[in-house]
């Protein structure tokens, strides 16, 4: 179905409060539409998805490349940052980060960081859109959702990665009786960057800006085939070889890591939470970017 830009009467607007199953039918030509309309359409859903995996071109709207969700309301703009309290932080709605005005076919965004962005609206079907930014060619496409039947856990899951790197560090709070002596019973904290991950030996209690990283390497967070809530994280210490865990989240600021080789539970709970926007920490290092995660066909060890 051909891209339709939104531009005249209530018949688009309509068609998208249907169901999220249903493609809009709609023939070839433009079908102008007023900027009232242009708002019905931004606000028929709740929240609406960054689909950042279908993203075209080679620009960026920096608070779209950030954004796990957005949602116009009134004339304010929300949206989900942050991995950690999604589903929670305002109500599902995540946090305000600006405002918005309508026009034909296009919405004028007033970001609180970065600043004035006008983007053309079009409808893809039913419950997505495509929001194009004219000067570099680049297109987000996004999916509307209601609160009541978003799936927040998925979400939550399927961008695990970015919850780990939302801390400063991550301490060790917790070794289980249970378990094998083994070199990663020193280890302290442990610091998730886009690109590698340190760890410490340092005290327990150590500030964060105290802490002598000792070892550092590659990380890779994998999915499991037919298990959608455990994911596993391998630690490829520099010239030290690798580490294998079970990853398991506890709640919004604490992770387990069961360490099959071992039988040791380790329990980490994350420090020097970075809320973008609010944090006063730049909002430039936090990107989304495309991404495959590789698949491991194992059964979780730890019941």
């Amino acid at each position: 179905m051909k891209t339709i830009q939104l531009l005249l009467g209530f018949v688009l607007a309509g068609a998208l409060l249907a169901s999220c199953t249903t493609d809009v039918i709609i023939e070839d030509e433009f079908i102008e539409e007023s900027a009232f309309n242009t708002a019905v359409v931004l606000e028929s859903y709740d929240l609406w998805y960054v689909d950042i995996n279908a993203t075209r071109g080679n620009g960026e709207v920096p608070f779209l490349q950030r954004a796990f969700t957005i949602s116009f309301n009134n004339g304010v703009v929300y949206a989900n940052n942050n991995i950690v309290g999604i589903g929670k932080t305002g109500n599902g709605f995540g946090i305000d980060v600006g405002t918005f005005g309508t026009f034909n076919g296009a919405v004028e965004i007033d970001h609180d960081v970065d600043g004035l962005w006008l983007l053309d609206v079009f409808a893809v079907n039913a419950n997505t859109l495509e929001l194009r930014d004219p000067r570099s060619g680049t297109s987000y496409f996004i999916n509307g959702y209601q609160t009541n039947n978003f799936d927040y856990d998925f979400v939550f899951y399927d961008n695990i990665d970015y919850f780990i790197q939302e801390f400063d560090a991550w301490e060790k709070t917790y070794t289980s009786q249970e378990g094998a002596l083994n070199d990663f019973d020193d280890e302290n904290f442990l610091q998730f960057l886009p690109t590698l991950f340190r760890s410490s030996i340092d005290a327990p209690g150590t500030s964060f800006n105290n802490l002598q990283w000792d070892f550092q390497g590659d990380y890779e967070v994998y999915d499991v085939e037919n298990d959608e809530t455990l994911k596993t994280l391998t630690l490829g210490y520099d010239g030290m070889g690798n580490d294998y865990f079970e990853l398991y989240v506890i709640n919004d600021s604490t992770a387990e890591l069961y360490h099959p080789d071992s039988g040791t539970t380790y329990e980490f709970r994350g420090r020097g939470y970075q809320e973008y926007l609010k944090s006063g920490k730049s909002t430039v290092e936090k990107k989304r970017k495309k991404t495959s995660r590789p698949v491991m066909k194992v059964k979780r060890s730890k019941k």
